[in-house]
């Protein structure tokens, strides 16, 4: 309960505490001079240039593709970008808007407005730029740069609250992939690291209570960024801080299905034996997201909940885990439009 209660506090105005720790003057001060450390470290392996946008129509040459071309839109910071790539094939929002495209059977239009670097609290200026575009569905990934700057995670979760809302008062899809652990990054050193791993899992279920408020829906990215990536230093690019081509492609599997679902092309087949949670399993909306932050993977959206016996006036929200689909690499998408590869999703790339 004590999560829960910080979860729900951290999402609707108080600062750091309670469930988090005391913090001293002298250790604030040691962990503002680790933060600035690690972001020089980071910054120094770290490539100048965002590797280029992808934008443009994904699907095009599938024989099966056709119809009006669903708008992608993706925000966020680095890790929406894809920093730590050189090949826009290599990209999140590259890798989900060629496996929506082929779960879609329609051509997908990306529109990257994402910006390394950003904040949460640079969302509104993101959201002008994707609203222009009239998108069906966006995914948001943001929260590590709130994390590392230390920033209030109330005034973090504030703005993206405001940016979900903006987005889905137009009848947009939402999808948020919360903030990742930080807690395996190698250049932050303690005691840093340690508690960017709890003021990770804080700002996730933080996160997910402002998103599902909003309408939209999360994915936590939890131990995509973790333990897989701790024990395997393929996962990372060259600055071990952004993902490499290998650790980007398993961000995308995780959020392929719900972006999907989103718009009514997830297939339920693709479902099937998969072992639940807990079927069926609606909590409240701060306790679910206290259980999807420590749970890579899975899904939380809003439901409702009637003639169930439960009191209705929640919020009430529904945890999913979905099977992530492999995910193609850039010269299998290719080829898929002509032959799908079975049992993968890609489509062939077509940027403009």
């Amino acid at each position: 309960m004590a999560r829960t209660a910080t979860a729900r506090r951290l999402a609707t105005g108080a600062a750091y505490g309670g469930g988090s720790v005391a913090l001293g003057a002298a250790l604030v001060a040691l962990l503002r001079e680790e933060a600035r450390a690690a972001r020089r470290k980071v910054e120094a392996r770290t490539s100048k240039a965002d590797p280029p946008s992808g934008d443009g129509i994904y699907g095009q040459s599938s024989r099966r593709s056709g119809g009006k071309p669903i708008v992608f839109a993706v925000l966020g910071d680095s890790s929406a970008v894809g920093l730590g790539v050189e090949r826009a094939a290599e990209t999140p929002g590259v890798l989900v808007a060629a496996g929506l495209a082929e779960l879609a059977e329609r051509p997908v239009r990306l529109v990257r407005v994402a910006v390394s670097g950003a904040e949460s609290r640079e969302l509104d200026e993101q959201v002008d730029r994707a609203l222009a575009e009239r998108p069906d569905v966006a995914l948001i990934m943001i929260g590590a740069n709130d994390v590392t700057t230390l920033t209030k995670p109330a005034v973090s979760v504030r703005h993206l609250e405001d940016a979900v809302r903006r987005l889905t008062e137009v009848g947009c899809e939402v999808v948020v992939g919360t903030c990742p652990d930080l807690g395996t990054i190698r250049p932050i050193a303690q005691p840093l690291r340690l508690l960017a791993r709890r003021w990770s899992r804080q700002m996730a279920a933080a996160q997910t209570i402002a998103v599902i408020n909003a309408g939209g829906r999360t994915v936590s990215l939890g131990s995509v960024l973790g333990p897989a990536f701790a024990s395997d230093r393929s996962m990372f690019s060259v600055d071990e801080f952004h993902p490499s081509a290998a650790g980007y492609a398993q961000a995308a599997a995780v959020l392929l299905p719900s972006v999907a679902d989103a718009v009514g092309v997830w297939p339920a087949a693709a479902d099937r034996g998969v072992r639940p949670i807990r079927r069926g399993t609606v909590k409240p909306v701060a306790q679910a997201a206290v259980r999807a932050a420590s749970r890579t993977g899975t899904e939380v959206q809003p439901v409702e909940v009637r003639g169930s016996g439960i009191d209705p006036r929640g919020p009430w929200a529904l945890l999913r885990r979905r099977r992530p689909p492999d995910i193609l690499t850039p010269e299998e998408a290719e080829q898929s439009a002509e032959a799908p590869a079975r049992g993968s999703v890609g489509a062939a790339v077509q940027p403009s």
